[in-house]
């Protein structure tokens, strides 16, 4: 394609990797080079890119303005060039195959399995799946894990409440109720964790409770995750990482000679070395009886999941070793999606698997969904249900419908589940988000119902106009907004690109806004279905590109395309 002949061009000019920015005005060019990134003297190294970039077809002028190189092409060229491209890739188009051959082990969720899930935590779920999606769609064999925190505190004191078996929708009330009295009563934190030592010694009766407990707990979740589109390849639970797992992290450690017991008995990785940004000198490892917690048992969770990378690596005969989790985007990639809150936390066990010489996953951070009145707490109460949320998604969606005559249920469900995605991912993950209902269902602007409504406008188009297949013989351009589409079309791959390597899922979500924007303009502007023969094939090659981008992109968010809306 014409945009990455120059681009290939450009690299291999510079001998480094280079971004075309897209210029504000047409007036600057189609495409624009900063020279003063790559030399010292720009508008030298500008005048011999554009004597050299005139040669190269569809190339129509070059213009060098001050440390600017501005690329004016032929329009029709690009035009043909997308289309047939999109044409011809269909449902991979925006893929480079940046995966090929390659894999990558995603852990993405990991609710505690103590109630049903609210909708601050769920950010961590629609993240790590849209992450997923863009991994697969480049062409990575990926593994989507699921760490279940079956032991510890908050698990013991579910356990404790439960007097007998208990249905899912009433562990919330139960794991607030009980967090309440253990806060209250001292004596009763005392038998939760005489409850939690039986566990870890390995007591059948207690094992068999926590059992029963965490498996009505995770199959309540992952009914309401599945519902929503979202599904993992792996349960990882915490309970098998106790015993000589765990007895021979801490030999390894303790060779570094950085292990101590603290004035209460516990032993302790001194980490002062580290230097991080906040004062944390050590990680607690083990309670001063010798039993693990779950920093450590985190540690071997980790070792255990690069020993799978390994092993499968090897299976395909293709394992290279990334000494930096940043470059892993040029290989194998381990990824883990993580709360804003346990930024620290992960920058100490980083530390801890460098000490025996293994790479941390490469981490996403998120801030939270926000109500009004602050975050959201599973322990105080004070929340959301995921659950009610999706059911008031689709209610809403539906009462929108109605209005129009439309008693969709599938389609009031993947308006509605959309609307939830949209607006929890187009928003950088280190940004807070407050929820509204207004702007989020809004079929206008900035939203999931106003890319659909676009792509479903698409396929009408195409529909009235009885084109099943487009037979693209000669581009003629005749307005400029069409041109328009055909620039933001050919940004797709790059877009893609971006948010793979530096996993920003929130990228993919701006630029199907903006497409479904231009592309809107357009047909307000250009009669697809009335224009003259030889413009109005043109036209309808553009229409069914752009269905074809919007659906591509909105299925990497694990958002419907739906037909009709």
């Amino acid at each position: 394609m014409l945009k990455e002949k120059i681009v290939s061009f450009l690299k291999k000019e510079l001998k480094q990797d280079v971004q075309l920015n897209m210029p504000p005005s047409s007036d600057l060019g189609d495409f624009s080079l900063a020279c003063f990134k790559y030399s010292k003297e720009p508008q030298e190294i500008a005048g011999h890119l554009a004597e050299k970039l005139r040669h190269i077809k569809g190339i129509k002028r070059v213009e060098v303005v001050g440390p600017y190189l501005n690329i004016f092409i032929n329009k029709e060229v690009l035009a043909k060039e997308i289309i047939t491209r999109i044409s011809k890739e269909r449902d991979k188009f925006g893929s480079l195959a940046l995966g090929k051959k390659k894999t990558a082990l995603i852990e993405h969720t990991s609710i505690n399995p103590n109630a049903s899930p609210h909708v601050g935590r769920v950010r961590n779920a629609i993240i790590g799946d849209s992450l997923t999606r863009l991994l697969r769609f480049q062409g990575y064999k990926t593994q989507v894990h699921y760490f279940v925190n079956n032991v510890g505190k908050q698990i013991a004191m579910l356990v404790l409440g439960c007097k007998k078996n208990v249905s899912f929708d009433k562990l919330l009330g139960i794991y607030i109720s009980i967090n309440k009295r253990v806060e209250k009563d001292k004596d009763l934190e005392k038998n939760v964790f005489e409850l939690l030592n039986k566990f870890e010694s390995g007591d059948k009766k207690t094992i068999k409770k926590f059992k029963q407990v965490v498996s009505i707990c995770i199959q309540g979740q992952l009914k309401i995750l599945n519902e929503f589109g979202i599904y993992y390849n792996f349960f990882d639970y915490e309970s098998k990482y106790l015993g000589k797992k765990v007895n021979s992290i801490i030999e390894r450690l303790e060779k570094t000679g950085k292990v101590f017991k603290d004035a209460y008995g516990r032993k302790v990785l001194d980490q002062a070395e580290f230097n991080f940004p906040i004062k944390a000198p050590c990680l607690v490892l083990t309670r001063a009886d010798g039993t693990s917690l779950y920093a450590l048992r985190d540690i071997a969770y980790h070792l255990d999941k690069v020993s799978k990378m390994k092993s499968q690596l090897r299976r395909r005969l293709i394992f290279t070793q990334v000494a930096d989790a940043r470059e892993n985007h040029a290989g194998h990639r381990n990824i883990i999606v993580l709360g804003e809150d346990h930024k620290m936390y992960h920058q100490q066990i980083k530390a801890a698997l460098s000490l025996l010489n293994v790479s941390a996953p490469e981490a996403v951070f998120y801030s939270f969904v926000l109500l009004k009145t602050g975050k959201m707490s599973t322990r105080q109460g004070n929340l959301v249900l995921l659950e009610d949320f999706m059911r008031e998604a689709k209610n809403k969606a539906l009462n929108v419908l109605k209005q129009v005559n439309i008693k969709d249920q599938r389609l009031a469900k993947a308006i509605g589940y959309g609307a939830i995605k949209y607006s929890i991912l187009k928003v950088s993950a280190e940004k807070n988000i407050i929820f509204d209902w207004g702007s989020a269902l809004s079929f206008e602007g900035d939203s999931a119902p106003y890319i659909q409504y676009t792509h479903a406008r698409a396929n009408s188009i195409l529909k009235k106009a009885g084109v099943k297949k487009i037979q693209l013989r000669k581009i003629k351009l005749t307005n400029p907004v069409e041109f328009l589409v055909v620039k933001e079309l050919a940004n797709f791959p790059d877009i893609v690109k971006s948010a793979t390597v530096h996993l920003k899922p929130h990228l993919i979500a701006n630029y199907l806004s903006q497409l479904a924007q231009k592309f809107n303009e357009f047909y307000h502007a250009c009669p697809c279905i009335t224009a003259e023969k030889g413009i109005k094939e043109t036209r309808l090659a553009l229409v069914a590109a752009t269905k074809q981008t919007l659906k591509n992109g909105l299925g990497l968010l694990g958002i419907d395309a739906p037909e009709r809306m």
